[in-house]
């Protein structure tokens, strides 16, 4: 027999092979003695799966072994082999949970200096045993509280997991918090370092009061090379952040923003702007310490990276707006800072916020000032010119030697030929040289070609002059800027009109400069221009703000209100009154249950009808019919086959074919179905994208005499919108992915609705999108309406859509529905989605 081999492989092998077979009663009987005496066995090999072969056999067929937990607990104390007491110390705590407690109380000292494959089983032990009124509550807290020391990081993880469920102790609170620091702080692998920080934060929403003293151990965690395990622990951080420790997080994160400036720190742009928006909330939550940031921040609007010059202005615009006092300095700041900016972004928020905020005359006139720095000589026009014929002039005596020079043919875009001299394409590389030469930074935007920029500066321009004519009686000075701001607006229409600038001027920048000119020249003394000008604009984001605090606010309440878990007039099960921990994550039997989907509701009947889809008419040979279930990546198809024949249909055979990115796992095999019998076959099918995918196919079987017969199956067609969900991202992210994103598909419009809102929500119903213009930009009544809206799918693929619709006069509304997104399949399948949806919606004819 394998079993008394004499070596200890073959032996262990064997007995690991008897776990397999554990099923078979009377093979096992006659093993059983030999099974016992591997227990003694001098080699640990065989000792361990003696001790596993000897659980299985008693959890098939206790009357085989009665004596097994006794066995194994004899074993176990006798024992040196740190797997081989693990094994048998797994078997009593699966099969002698008492036995297994009582263990732990007599080994009680040595368990922290034990094997940490044991260490682990002691720790699920005492979960378990926790769960009931045990006697030994306060020995195992201590117990764990000791473990939080131990050299594995697993058993440290686990133990600390568990000491938060057996108490809320502040002291076992701070002690598991501090293990889970130390875990982040001293493990390599990011991903763990990431789960542990879910656990301190679910931790911290439970606790925070008890983990505020931890809140600058926690700030050290953000040394971490991971951009992600640093986001996760700023946003602990932040959610930790009290008026008491404000001024040291932010300290510490103003230290970190200055080592940013080193060439060699890793990652040094996305850190930056993560440091400078977590500075952003802090400053504008505890007002106190705005004032400490806020000019240190500014330091960055110079930034060559973007993004951080973008979230320092939207900093500055929000402290701006929420603390009048620091108005003053912080634009004489911008005013400086004008010259170093580089970005059209920057510049646009900076020219706002001064249009907005310079309130007094002098900072009026060093605006204007300043502005004139960074635009250079005026009118732009006139000097570009004048740069162009002075350099011209220098080649003067060239010309006519030029002109004489021989032409040579040219090819043109139209494939006409043309005669090109030296003389004309010298003065193409003079006009190039004149354009690339250096100018002042808002001069070189707007050559470039950024009139947007342009059309900002032009109407902070007239905010300005404006605000100066209520404030200053020196109508001398009030017509000297009114002329200057003129000037400059007139002077960028101007060169947007000429060969200077990379491209023309756009129509929505033009008619916005015009507006300004014709407000300054004209309306300047009526009181309504005043009241747009100077009040709505700043009226409007105040009111922005106000909503995103109040969002915000909700949001906060949201989180912090608890949610009924059980109705009064509900059944209570005995356990419910038992004391019970505070995080009910650690109960793995739900857990497993929950992942296995033990727990979810099954469908009821008249939802499974509503996914029938018949195959073949009820006057063929063979009905069928098709259940089809969508689960995840995989469809599957529970067809039903009834023979509506006299006879015996032999080797029939259900063959599926698929079209799009549909893949059938396995051929379904062949069968005979009896006279009006019938027969089910399942068939699963592997969806690898979000394309509206078709499957077809045919029944084949053996008629009378050998003869083939055949039924071509009514295609299924895959609904693309089970793939499909809802989902959110900001407007960064949505504007990059429109310019990135190549397929678009466009939708007309074409509906009885009168409502645009109405219309929004019967898309974003039939598209299963969500609307990324928030409420406030889409409510109040108004003929025109345009929306962003998003959606996911289930394979990661992104799909956007905007909507832009007008209601005429007719009532009627018209427009269209862009869609884009990287694949073809879903902008197509998302664009037929939304045809189908307004067919459904028309009157009928």
């Amino acid at each position: 027999m394998p079993e008394q081999h004499p070596n200890e492989y073959i032996r262990g092998s064997t007995l690991r092979f008897l776990q397999k077979i554990s099923k078979d009663a009377e093979l096992l009987e006659p093993l059983i003695p030999t099974c016992r005496s591997c227990l003694e066995h001098r080699h640990s090999y065989v000792r361990k799966n003696a001790v596993f072969a000897v659980y299985t056999i008693y959890r098939e067929f206790e009357h085989l072994i009665p004596d097994a937990p006794e066995l194994i607990q004899t074993f176990l104390a006798a024992e040196s082999d740190a797997t081989c007491k693990r094994n048998a110390f797994v078997f009593l705590a699966n099969c002698a949970m008492p036995r297994a407690v009582e263990y732990i109380m007599q080994v009680f000292d040595q368990i922290p200096s034990m094997d940490e494959l044991l260490q682990m089983s002691i720790i699920e032990v005492i979960r378990l045993d926790c769960k009931t009124d045990t006697a030994h509550k306060a020995r195992h807290i201590l117990l764990i509280s000791e473990l939080l020391n131990a050299s594995s990081h697993a058993v440290k993880y686990e133990a600390a997991t568990t000491l938060t469920s057996l108490t809320q102790n502040p002291a076992a609170i701070k002690a598991a918090a501090a293990c889970y620091i130390n875990l982040v702080s001293k493990e390599s692998d990011n991903n763990a370092k990431i789960i542990v920080l879910d656990r301190l934060d679910a931790l911290r929403s439970r606790h925070g009061h008890v983990l505020d003293p931890m809140i600058m151990d926690i700030l050290q965690l953000i040394s971490s090379a991971d951009l992600e395990v640093r986001r996760k622990a700023l946003s602990i951080v932040l959610s930790l952040t009290s008026s008491r420790n404000v001024e040291d997080v932010v300290l510490f994160l103003k230290k970190q923003l200055q080592k940013t400036q080193d060439e060699q720190f890793e990652k040094a742009p996305e850190y930056r702007q993560l440091l400078i928006q977590s500075i952003h909330i802090c400053a504008v939550k505890f007002s106190e310490i705005a004032a400490t940031v806020v000019h240190a921040l500014m330091d960055f609007l110079g930034d060559s990276n973007n993004p951080s010059a973008l979230d320092v202005v939207a900093f500055v615009r929000e402290v701006v707006e929420k603390f009048p006092k620091l108005r003053t300095t912080i634009c004489e700041k911008l005013i400086q800072t004008l010259g170093e900016i580089k970005s059209g972004k920057v510049y646009r928020g900076i020219l706002w916020i001064l249009g907005e905020y310079a309130e007094s005359v002098p900072e009026i006139q060093d605006t204007f000032q300043q502005v004139r720095k960074v635009l250079g000589e005026i009118p732009i026009l006139a000097s570009e010119q004048r740069l162009l014929d002075e350099s011209g002039t220098e080649e003067e005596e060239k010309k006519d030697e030029v002109k004489a020079e021989p032409s040579k043919p040219r090819v043109l875009a139209d494939g006409t030929y043309a005669t090109e001299t030296a003389f004309t394409s010298a003065s193409a590389a003079r006009l190039e040289a004149v354009k690339a030469a250096a100018k002042p930074p808002l001069r070189t935007l707007i050559l470039g070609g950024d009139f947007f920029t342009g059309s900002v500066l032009s109407s902070a321009l007239t905010k300005l002059v404006l605000r100066h004519s209520e404030l200053s009686s020196d109508k001398k000075k009030d017509n000297s800027l009114k002329a200057e701001a003129m000037l400059i607006m007139v002077s960028i229409i101007r060169v947007g009109q000429s060969k200077f600038v990379t491209v023309p001027i756009d129509e929505d920048s033009s008619e916005r400069i015009m507006n300004c000119i014709q407000t300054l020249s004209e309306l300047e003394d009526k009181p309504i221009v005043h009241e747009i000008f100077l009040r709505d604009t700043k009226a409007a984001y105040s009111k922005m703000i106000h909503a995103q605090e109040q969002k915000a606010a909700e949001k906060k309440e949201s989180e912090t209100s608890k949610q009924v878990a059980v109705q009064v007039d509900d059944l209570l099960t005995f356990r419910q009154f038992s004391k019970k921990g505070a995080e009910d994550l650690v109960d793995d039997l739900e857990d497993v249950g929950r992942a296995t989907g033990a727990g979810d509701v099954t469908e009821d009947f008249i939802s499974n009808l509503s996914r029938i889809s018949q195959l073949t008419g009820f006057s063929d040979p063979i009905y069928a019919e098709a259940y089809v279930k969508i689960h995840g990546f995989d469809i599957l198809l529970d067809v039903l086959l009834v023979n509506q024949t006299a006879n015996t249909l032999q080797n029939l055979c259900l063959d599926f074919a698929t079209l799009g990115d549909l893949k059938l796992v396995e051929r379904p095999t062949v069968y005979t179905i009896a006279p009006h019998s019938f027969q089910s076959i399942k068939a699963t099918i592997k969806v690898s994208s979000t394309e509206t995918g078709v499957i077809f196919g045919s029944i084949l079987w053996e008629g009378p005499g050998m003869s083939e017969q055949c039924v071509i199956l009514n295609d299924i067609h895959i609904d693309i919108m089970d793939y499909i969900k809802p989902a959110y991202c900001t407007e960064a992210q949505f504007r990059s992915m429109w310019t990135e994103f190549e397929w678009e598909n466009r939708v007309n419009v074409t509906t009885v609705m009168s409502d645009p809102r109405e219309y929004l929500r019967h898309v974003m119903k039939a598209t299963n999108m969500s609307c990324l213009t928030p409420e406030g930009a889409i409510s109040g009544e108004c003929d025109f309406l345009s929306a962003n809206m998003y959606a996911r799918s289930l394979f990661g693929e992104d799909a956007l859509a905007n909507l832009s619709v007008e209601r005429t006069d007719a009532g009627t509304i018209v427009g269209h529905v862009r869609i884009r997104s990287k694949t073809q399949g879903i902008a197509l399948s998302l664009g037929d989605r939304i045809t189908m949806a307004q067919k459904d919606n028309k009157p009928p004819v």
